[in-house]
């Protein structure tokens, strides 16, 4: 970083940002984890993480909330060619399920193909498990660049391990609570299910702005005392009867403890902010409603021990929805980094 200008125009090196930083020197590391198999209905977050990169060099490194934004070492882990290959290939027996599912056929008929599908999944959540626990242990604060939303289910576990008492702070659309969705164990859908089922040490899901949910989903909400969901219904009213944004950020954030893993999921945004994601939903949190929220995370002395974005998927003539999740990255990177000091 040494005769690094942070004024200069940004270069493509292979880390997002354009940022001159060894994996080694990182102090946050991220992760591309270009994967779509379960999506149930608009393709494309498999290149969120590619679309992310490109326009992420672009970016003014300079930021009012954080002093010398750009001197946070923000490495990038060499993305695996392998994944992107079981990808593919899993996409195509998954996007079939799903086909004849809406035909008619039992998950029973499709037991092979689901298993398949599903002991796919295992091993990706297996490599991002790897990744994250061998960045926890090496000092670093991990995020995942998705990708659709069950990607990040192994670096949760990776950094609930590590720390201990972990509490998640879930922006999205969807409360993901589905229990294996169409069949598939770690599906999009269910990510937050499987927290709760399989992550012990999660103390607390306080989850912001969801708005689309099923029966089977709220009574989980109701009656699982670990799960607090701010909704889009209950922020609305908020607003509505005079309480100030600043407050209900208050509110939000005295439920989570020390230790906070950040899942965002795009859409959790006003679809006008990501148009391309798999499954938008009128309603959401404005750009600027989302990043007061984490820049009061980030001054409430609370630690912020890993984060993912998840969910962007690129426009077939504009990068509009990458634009903004690269922003949306580049401030968890440095919140993250700022409360780890």
């Amino acid at each position: 970083m040494e005769n690094f200008d942070p004024n200069g125009v940004g270069i493509a090196n292979g880390n997002y940002f354009g940022l001159p930083c060894s994996l080694e020197e990182s102090k946050v590391a991220l992760i591309s984890v270009p994967w779509d198999v379960t999506v149930s209905y608009g393709e494309g977050t498999s290149k969120g993480p590619g679309s992310i990169m490109d326009v992420s060099v672009m970016f003014d490194l300079f930021d009012l909330s954080v002093d010398r934004a750009w001197e946070y070492c923000i490495g990038t882990v060499p993305e695996k060619e392998e994944l992107k290959e079981l990808n593919c290939k899993t996409r195509l027996l998954a996007k079939s399920v799903i086909d004849r599912l809406a035909e008619g056929a039992s998950e029973e008929e499709l037991s092979s193909e689901i298993d398949s599908v599903n002991s796919a999944c295992e091993r990706m959540n297996d490599y991002v498990f790897n990744q994250s626990f061998a960045l926890l242990r090496q000092g670093k604060i991990p995020g995942i660049v998705g990708g659709e939303h069950s990607v990040p289910f192994g670096q949760i576990k990776a950094v609930a391990e590590h720390y201990g008492n972990v509490g998640i702070l879930h922006i999205d659309a969807h409360a993901d609570l589905r229990e294996a969705y169409e069949g598939f164990r770690y599906s999009h859908a269910s990510i937050m299910y499987n927290v709760l089922k399989e992550i012990p040490q999660v103390s607390k899901l306080c989850q912001v702005a969801i708005r689309d949910f099923c029966a089977e989903e709220h009574k989980i909400i109701i009656n699982e005392p670990r799960v607090r969901s701010f909704t889009d219904f209950e922020l609305r009213n908020a607003e509505f009867d005079g309480l100030s944004w600043n407050k209900v950020c208050d509110s939000i954030i005295s439920t989570l403890p020390d230790n906070v893993y950040i899942s965002f999921d795009i859409d959790g945004l006003s679809p006008d902010l990501c148009p391309n994601t798999g499954t938008p939903v009128p309603g959401g949190l404005t750009f600027n409603k989302a990043d007061h929220l984490l820049v009061k995370l980030m001054n409430s002395g609370k630690k912020i021990v890993g984060f993912d974005l998840v969910e962007v998927a690129p426009g077939e003539d504009n990068e509009w929805d990458a634009n903004v999740g690269a922003k949306l990255l580049y401030k968890m990177c440095l919140y993250a980094a700022r409360t780890c000091d």
